[in-house]
């Protein structure tokens, strides 16, 4: 793990290592998952496995089903795809427009900072790295809002997303497509920002 992880819960550690599973495809749609396999695996007792449970349950990780227990969420159908889609594109265009006047220096240096990473992801094919990154690069701008239920509305949808981190052939295409976003925020372009934030969210 992180170095930075030693500030987390132990229920969090726990909740992160099974999202990384999870968006990196080693734990597959529909897979079960069972307290008494995770407490061995982390050598921990059933309780902070249970709240790492209930944590990517809000997330949309996870579902519990009656009778069979806590399961790997479904992805979303061809169907009901673009609504999701929709609906996360409709949230961060809102938030970047909210607030963009207020964008600060120390937001562009975290936002460069994410960038960086993203781009050394990329440069080394590394998917699950950069699922990772992607998903810190949006977190960052949804939190940059004062509304604390944005995030809360935000991120199950996004989590749903990232489970079918697929769409590109090449993989640098994600890094250009997040160096638009902060290249037009950079220079003050709204516009130009929306539409390279909508472009990225597919």
């Amino acid at each position: 793990m992180p170095a930075f992880e030693i500030f987390r819960t132990l229920p969090e550690q726990i909740a992160a290592r099974l999202q990384q599973d999870i968006l990196a495809g080693q734990l597959q749609p529909g897979d079960p998952l069972r307290e008494v396999d995770l407490s061995e695996r982390f050598g921990v007792s059933r309780g902070p496995v249970r709240e790492a449970f209930r944590q990517l349950t809000q997330q949309g990780l996870l579902v519990l089903e009656p009778n069979k227990g806590v399961r790997v969420a479904q992805n979303p159908s061809v169907e009901v795809r673009p609504l999701v889609v929709q609906l996360r594109r409709t949230i961060e265009v809102f938030v970047l427009e909210s607030i963009f006047d207020r964008i600060t220096d120390d937001d562009l240096a975290i936002w460069d900072d994410i960038l960086s990473d993203i781009k050394e992801a990329c440069e080394s094919n590394d998917l699950n790295a950069l699922t990772d990154h992607d998903l810190r690069f949006h977190q960052a701008i949804i939190k940059s809002h004062d509304d604390r239920d944005l995030f809360t509305l935000w991120q199950p949808i996004a989590m749903r997303m990232m489970m079918q981190y697929n769409r590109l052939g090449d993989l640098m295409e994600s890094y250009r497509e997040h160096k638009r976003i902060l290249d037009a925020i950079r220079a003050r372009d709204r516009p130009a920002a929306i539409e390279a934030l909508s472009t990225n969210i597919q």
